[in-house]
């Protein structure tokens, strides 16, 4: 069944972090463009900031944009095509190959926040799997059946998270005090205690990251 995730991704080197850093209270969206051909590097962008001059200034010291063409301007908005480096991150390319779309890319803060489609849950493990090995931070904040009304989130959890979390919890792992330990719950996952242990961190961090931080940056 397609999923549909909002995750949350930073790395110094994802296309324009630099420029995020440079300018106080810049918005930049990609411009949907359908599906990303595996190699592309270069985007139409949406840009909001007051100064134009300041904007053409930062993305000329940008070491992740190679050249810009601005399309068009109206008072503090432009649309911009934007060529990027080869050092530039970019987690489009993973997304394209397990058959996936970027519905919508946004900033927030120094990352960016980024609403994928794909074809199942195997296919948001290869992906953070990619940003691990790249060392991009990649939070899943929100997990969505494609064909839903919103009944059925799972709050940013892997479906491997998910089940080590709800098993820990119906054992009594969070309990006070605790009814069962660590190496108990990994051998009924058949999992080491190492594995375990991370899963249930990890599964933690998203639950956190898709709650109380992502309702508070909302409000």
């Amino acid at each position: 069944m397609s999923i549909i995730a909002k995750t949350y991704i930073k790395h110094d080197r994802l296309a324009l972090v630099p420029t995020l850093k440079q300018l106080e209270g810049i918005d930049i969206r990609v411009i949907s463009h359908g599906n990303t051909a595996p190699g592309a590097t270069g985007f139409p962008f949406l840009v909001e900031y007051e100064d134009r001059t300041e904007l053409e200034r930062a993305l000329d010291e940008d070491p992740t944009v190679s050249s810009h063409e601005l399309v068009d301007w109206t008072e503090e908005t432009g649309i911009y095509y934007i060529e990027h480096t080869q050092e530039t991150q970019y987690i489009s390319t993973v997304v394209t190959e397990v058959n996936g779309f970027m519905i919508q890319t946004r900033t927030d803060g120094r990352g960016w926040v980024v609403r994928v489609l794909l074809p199942d849950r195997e296919a948001l493990n290869t992906i953070w799997e990619y940003a691990e090995e790249h060392d991009i931070k990649f939070d899943i904040n929100e997990i969505y059946s494609s064909n839903d009304t919103g009944d059925e989130m799972y709050y940013g959890l892997t479906e491997e998270q998910r089940t080590a979390l709800e098993l820990a919890y119906e054992d009594g792992y969070f309990g006070e005090p605790r009814e069962v330990s660590l190496n108990e719950v990994a051998e009924e996952l058949d999992l080491s205690s190492t594995a375990t242990s991370g899963r249930l961190r990890r599964g933690m961090g998203n639950l956190i990251s898709a709650t109380i931080i992502d309702q508070k940056s909302e409000n």
